[in-house]
């Protein structure tokens, strides 16, 4: 039988928590919305809950374990 390297598959994590954009970009969800939210000010409440984008630095890594994106 013949050996064939086969399908990469998606590390399902990673899949769950971080979404491709059409340009490329990686998207992300901020930390430090959890708990311990009565010290941290409206504002900056308000932004932890907007999506951010992954550094440039950590953006090969989690490419590689989404081999579809």
């Amino acid at each position: 039988m013949a050996r064939t390297a086969g399908k990469a598959k998606t590390r399902k994590a990673v899949s769950k928590r971080f979404k491709i954009t059409g340009t490329g970009k990686i998207l992300r969800r901020k930390q430090g919305k959890r708990h311990l939210l009565i010290k941290k000010n409206a504002k900056r409440k308000r932004n932890l809950g907007k999506a951010g984008l992954v550094s440039a630095a950590d953006a090969p890594n989690v490419k590689a374990n989404m081999p579809w994106g």
